[in-house]
């Protein structure tokens, strides 16, 4: 079969270190070449984080995808004789999801491995994964993905010709191993409802207390702000999907204390497989009293970021949480947005005039804070301790409660 690397072992999955790529978008016509551009940025930024780096990209505007090849023959052509040109490289990622007919097509005109956004954000989760809730999670996507593009991929016993002797085998192989991955598919799911019970047993442990999500784009700096608030020490890295597994900590501001869980950072286009098999994971936001919202304000579109993951927080029934939006990297902003001979004064008229803005836009409060600096730590801590007490005095409003 074409594309084993696709098939979930760990050995033969996604993209090896030192493997250079070609990066293929195209654009919609609901689509800015602008919108593009930056989509094309994160997927280098994805294939960086999986271990490729990128050599060249290519863009192409379609009314709407070819069926067999997404993009045209004329740009295939001269995708072909660029990767003809340099040896060195060994595969092409397209920025949107491709059919195992279209990867298999594309893959014998340009004769190197062909991947698409969500098997390199499937290959980023693998590679992430060290408990076993995350990797059944991460290897029930794998196979979710796979399922449907199974008769594409399959061409070693294709049916060239049909007729008398071509009918039976390549159809009974092929079914083979449906059978044998909606088997797996189904030993997964017993698995993950094995754990995700496990976990809720937790839950309900500590259903006492209030709970505190952070949530966010994926690269915002959830994991360092859950470091200093918890004083632990969680992973953190700069490259997309450093945190998979949700981490918990208990934290006691002013006597008071709540339950503060770091979750897996979102993305555009975050394959829908994934959100399913990380329902048990998603549940510490789904079962949150309070969100907090982490933005990377230096980052140019913090604001499609926002309405990306208040998207994925819907999906989840999470979206009327009580949410304090967190900008951090405020010391990054400034340092790419003022002007050296603009006073403090002026810096801190437009800092608040920006604040306020976001504030109409998205309706909820916020803080802009710097988590490497600690700048307005003080203010964000106590915001977030006020919205905690309000939690308690509405969860127990006859009692006085001492923690």
């Amino acid at each position: 079969m074409a594309n084993e690397w696709t098939l979930g072992q760990k050995e033969k999955l996604g993209v090896k270190k030192k493997e250079t790529a070609v990066l293929v978008g195209v654009v919609l016509q609901d689509q800015t070449l602008e919108e593009v551009e930056e989509y094309l940025d994160e997927l280098e930024f994805l294939a960086l984080t999986a271990g490729a780096k990128t050599r060249k990209r290519y863009i192409q505007k379609l009314t709407h995808p070819d069926s067999r090849t997404f993009i045209r023959k004329g740009k295939l052509e001269e995708i072909q004789e660029y990767i003809d040109e340099h040896e060195d490289i060994t595969m092409v990622i397209f920025d949107d999801d491709l059919s195992g007919k279209q990867v298999n097509i594309i893959e014998k005109e340009l004769k190197v491995k062909i991947i698409d956004r969500s098997s390199l954000i499937l290959d980023i989760f693998a590679s992430r994964a060290q408990t076993a809730q995350a990797k059944a999670q991460v290897e029930l996507a794998q196979m979710q993905y796979l399922l449907p593009r199974l008769r594409g991929l399959w061409t070693h016993l294709e049916r060239q010709r049909g007729g008398i002797g071509m009918r039976g085998p390549g159809e009974k192989e092929i079914e083979t191993d449906r059978r044998i991955i909606r088997d797996k598919i189904a030993k997964l799911k017993k698995k993950l409802e094995k754990i995700d019970q496990q976990e809720e047993t937790r839950r309900k442990q500590r259903s006492g207390m209030v709970r505190v999500a952070l949530v966010g784009y994926t690269n915002v700096g959830k994991s360092t702000l859950m470091n200093m608030l918890s004083k632990s020490d969680v992973f953190a890295e700069n490259k997309l999907f450093a945190t998979l597994d949700t981490t918990v900590r208990k934290v006691v501001w002013d006597g008071m204390p709540f339950l503060l869980s770091d979750t897996v950072g979102f993305i555009r286009k975050l394959p829908h497989h994934l959100i399913e098999s990380f329902k048990s994971t998603l549940d510490e936001v789904r079962e949150s009293d309070i969100l907090l919202h982490v933005v990377d304000l230096a980052h140019p579109s913090h604001e499609d970021h926002i309405r990306t993951v208040n998207g994925t927080l819907d999906d989840l029934d999470a979206l009327e949480k009580p949410t304090l939006l967190v900008f951090n990297k405020i010391d990054l902003y400034r340092e790419m947005n003022f002007d050296e001979l603009l006073d403090a004064e002026g810096k801190r008229e437009i800092e608040l005039g920006l604040q306020q803005n976001l504030k109409n836009t998205f309706e909820h409060e916020n803080v802009f804070i710097s988590a490497i600096t600690k700048e307005n730590v003080d203010d964000l801590r106590a915001k977030l301790t006020e919205m905690v007490r309000v939690i308690y005095e509405e969860r127990y409003p006859y009692q006085a409660k001492m923690w």
